[in-house]
């Protein structure tokens, strides 16, 4: 179950740092509501998750899922540069987290 918490948690985070884009520095009320509350909820859901994975594994995985999403969602959706070289460090994000899950030990 901690694992599918901190997926979760880190899908929130893609979400919660996109929707800072939409804040505008926060000065804008829905997009700052929406982003506040994916960022408590994202770090709530990481902390369960945390209780019986290990912190490293954990955190490393959460900001992973969040730096990779937030990188492929800049490149499909907001138009940033999708070159080889931003693909293959993508892939490496994702290689990490994978080696971090399945090193473990849980």
């Amino acid at each position: 179950m901690a694992w599918v918490l901190l997926i979760i948690a880190g899908l929130l985070e893609v979400g919660w740092s996109i929707g800072m884009k939409y804040t505008e520095g926060f000065t804008r009320l829905w997009p700052s509501v929406f982003t506040g509350a994916g960022i408590v909820l994202s770090m709530v859901l990481l902390s369960q998750a945390a209780k019986t994975l290990p912190i490293g594994t954990a955190y490393g995985v959460w900001v992973g899922i969040g730096a990779a999403g937030a990188a492929v969602f800049g490149m499909l959706v907001l138009g940033e540069p999708a070159t080889a070289a931003r693909i293959f460090f993508v892939c490496l994000l994702l290689v990490a987290v994978v080696g971090l899950k399945a090193t473990s030990g849980h």
